[in-house]
């Protein structure tokens, strides 16, 4: 499959948040730059469910740096919010900014309100004439957006905050980010409570696996393409029990199916919903029927187990949902 043929499947599928810090701090100007400080492995959050609530409310001017290390001072918190990344949609649907929010991309389709939401265009590069319609104060985007829309925009005067996470704690803290700076905490901490909960059913549900039983899981999530190591997806491998047979290489690539023939997993998980664009098969029949891959023991075993596409592949309040039925699709008997 072309390069180009991929991102029309990935950009579906695909859209991503960021690895921003925060900590509060009772000083009447709040900084937050270090991304050690929030969320991540080893690290303690600042909000908790043992926080007085009154710790909860953000405390402005508030400085935050996004994924391009642009700095934001934000006085109040934003009431017009535009959100070019399904992601990032997501994401603060899910923390109450419902009203808040007067634009989004072409491709955000979750939750059902966003449909009928003024559309933006693309989430790589959305129509500037459309964004500046929505008067918004601030714009999210996450990594589809290329580095030239983001200074076209920025050159306007728009305020773009851009997002890139590339772990599930990192897709946790984006969104604590932006519940730190809609002045939604209590509400963020909600979410992220819900997926830390899913994360340690998962976690607890495999811990007695023992190393030389660990299945090992192919996946591949647009026709030809599947996910190495370094980012998140990978990560949910690993989460769930697995090894990922692609780990070698790092990120996004396209597969060389006799190394797949090889590798021999015992698992092989994809996306549901997506069609070849070329071939117009589903990804499910163009896995079960390519040459040599019926000597696959996942695909002997009917073991070949599609997934919520979305689920796996934003990550956004979703992605420990995609977890936990990664996880199932793994290791059925341990995960309920």
């Amino acid at each position: 499959m072309k390069q180009s043929n991929f991102k029309k499947s990935l950009i579906l599928t695909l859209a991503v948040a960021t690895a921003i810090s925060l900590a509060a701090c009772a000083k009447k100007e709040t900084e937050i730059t270090d991304p050690s400080k929030l969320g991540g492995a080893g690290t303690k959050a600042p909000v908790t469910s043992a926080t007085p609530a009154a710790a909860k409310k953000t405390t402005y001017p508030l400085k935050v740096k996004d994924a391009t290390g642009k700095e934001f001072t934000f006085d109040k918190a934003p009431e017009r919010i535009a959100s070019v990344s399904p992601s990032e949609t997501e994401s603060l649907f899910a923390i109450g900014l419902e009203a808040n929010i007067v634009g989004v991309s072409d491709y955000d389709d979750y939750p059902e309100a966003a449909k009928s939401k003024p559309k933006l265009g693309s989430i790589t590069k959305p129509n500037m004439e459309a964004v500046i319609a929505t008067n918004a104060n601030i714009v999210i985007t996450g990594v589809s957006m290329n580095a030239k829309a983001v200074d076209d925009l920025r050159a306007m005067n728009i305020n773009v905050f851009k997002v890139d996470p590339k772990t599930l704690d990192e897709a946790i803290n984006n969104i604590q980010t932006f519940g730190l700076i809609t002045d939604h905490q209590e509400q963020a901490e909600k979410v992220v409570a819900k997926m830390k909960a899913d994360r340690q059913k998962v976690v607890d549900a495999v811990k007695d696996v023992k190393q030389e039983n660990k299945k090992k899981v192919y996946m591949e999530f647009a026709p030809g393409w599947t996910v190495g190591s370094g980012v998140f997806m990978d990560e949910l491998i690993t989460l769930a029990g697995g090894i990922n047979v692609a780990a070698d290489k790092a990120g996004w690539y396209e597969i060389s199916e006799e190394k797949i023939i090889q590798q021999n997993p015992n698992v092989i998980l994809f996306a549901n919903g997506i069609v070849d664009i070329k071939s117009k098969k589903p990804l499910e029949e163009i896995i079960r029927t390519r040459g040599g891959w019926d000597t696959i023991d996942a695909v002997k075993n009917k073991r070949v187990i599609g997934l919520d596409q979305n689920s796996v592949s934003r990550p956004g309040p979703r992605l420990t949902d995609g977890l936990l039925e990664m996880a199932k699709g793994i290791y059925p008997e341990l995960v309920k």
